[in-house]
């Protein structure tokens, strides 16, 4: 795995033309009459290959580039988007988005961050990693994680297939309060899907690993054997009876967990009063136990980035500390519908950890089955049952019977239920056994009791 520079991204050439783009841009909006504007100019390419029964079954290679770009007529607001890089399309665009500007109602929380709050000065994050890999290459590492998921046990009988995909991009982003930057990225992952059993009793499951550095993925074989041991962990599964059980979250799922808090204290859900936590900040949402904690400046973290979607310096703060909410989640434009400062999260959170002040380094994810008892593990979500207004949350699950800290049985055609508020409040340990999903990272999350409805 080695990597690479070529015509698509000869970065500092790239990254120089892309400025003059913006600013070009920026001087056409204010030549129609814009009081401000914003501009953004990306490309990226990408390559996906898709594999099953050791053959490959799809190709996909993108490449994309585009222009955007906002501009205010005081606080009217218009936007408009092209491919077309050329003087004429750029006009035209400029044109395009000063013509919706002109003919929108007045909002009072329009307009560009304050030019205090951007990131004129920013690091480099070493966010791009490129892999030069061809077809033949990424069809081999496919072909080799769905091969060692096959070659697990005679009792995988059939695969969903494997795949491998890579992408990398840069783009400068630039505004009329004085901010221009931008910076090159990649992403690369790879993944598999065994199924185990045969007839009515098959059961399928997936693993997958992704990271900006191709260097840092899982090996093939790794994703593929565990993929399949998953798969054959689940044969036999059969439901519960109807009761209240303490609930263990396998560490992907407990990440969704995080991703609930983020959404109920996004300024977007916050100001349309769509949210259970209205006016929780400075108040305890979580155990008091429990911190989290967001940090933007991690080198080459996948939720990393050395400035938000609109410019602005993100925080390394805690969001959550000793259970209280210190901080929303906001952008220039849902914080002064708040009547708040952007916490520069307009585009979404960065590297969020959910941690527990009684974690201890031995608490894997074994120890963490023994603070269970005797509960539900529970490894799969299915459906999307979450009333962000209420809290209320009920979601379809497949996961584990567990008696003394031991795994009994797997488990499926069950229901989990609470409310987001109680679950937060009841969470009574977080493992060492953390996963990185994104750009948030937690261990095992235990749950003091839920509702399980099965047979």
């Amino acid at each position: 795995m080695k990597e690479h520079t070529d015509d698509f991204l000869d970065i500092p050439v790239q990254q120089a033309q892309f400025r003059e783009l913006v600013s070009d841009v920026l001087r056409r909006a204010g030549a129609v009459g814009a009081s401000d504007a914003a501009a953004e100019v990306s490309e990226s390419r990408g390559l996906s290959v898709a594999v099953r029964h050791r053959a490959l079954e799809t190709i996909e290679q993108t490449r994309d580039r585009s222009l955007a770009v906002t501009v205010f007529a005081g606080q009217r607001r218009g936007s408009a988007s092209t491919s077309d890089f050329s003087a004429d399309a750029l006009q035209r665009t400029v044109e395009a988005a000063w013509h919706i500007a002109r003919h929108t109602a007045e909002d009072p929380a329009a307009g560009l961050p304050d030019a205090d709050q951007l990131a004129l000065h920013y690091p480099d994050l070493d966010l791009h990693h490129p892999w030069d890999i061809d077809v033949q290459g990424a069809t081999r590492l496919a072909i080799a994680a769905e091969r060692a998921a096959l070659a697990t046990s005679k009792q995988i009988t059939n695969s969903e297939g494997a795949s491998l995909d890579t992408m990398e991009g840069h783009f400068v982003l630039g505004n009329t309060r004085g901010f221009l930057g931008g910076y090159p990225y990649s992403r690369h992952s790879l993944s598999v899907a065994p199924i185990a059993g045969t007839g009515d009793g098959m059961q399928r499951d997936f693993w997958y690993t992704s990271a900006r550095r191709a260097q840092d993925l899982a090996a093939p074989a790794k994703v593929g054997r565990y993929a399949a041991e998953r798969a054959l962990s689940r044969l036999n599964a059969r439901s519960l009876k109807t009761g209240r059980f303490p609930v263990l979250f396998e560490a992907p799922l407990a990440a969704g967990l995080l991703g609930a808090l983020v959404q109920a204290t996004s300024g977007g859900a916050l100001y349309r009063k769509a949210s259970f936590l209205l006016d929780a900040l400075g108040k305890p949402v979580l155990a008091n136990h429990l911190d989290v904690v967001e940090n933007p400046y991690v080198p080459g973290a996948q939720g990393s980035s050395p400035f938000d979607g609109e410019g602005v310096r993100p925080q390394a703060r805690r969001v959550v500390d000793h259970g209280t909410l210190t901080g929303y989640f906001l952008s220039t434009y849902t914080a002064r519908k708040l009547g708040l400062a952007t916490t520069g999260n307009a585009g979404g959170s960065h590297n969020l950890s959910l941690r527990s002040r009684l974690t201890r380094p031995e608490d894997d994810f074994a120890a963490m089955l023994r603070k269970l008892g005797t509960g539900l593990l529970v490894t799969e979500l299915i459906g999307q049952g979450v009333n962000y207004v209420t809290g209320d949350y009920s979601r379809g699950a497949f996961g584990y019977w567990v008696e003394n800290g031991q795994i009994q049985h797997p488990v499926h055609e069950i229901t989990i239920a609470g409310n987001l508020a109680e679950m937060f409040r009841q969470i009574v340990a977080v493992g060492a056994d953390v996963h990185h999903r994104g750009a948030k990272a937690t261990g095992s999350v235990l749950i003091e009791q839920m509702a399980v409805a099965g047979q």
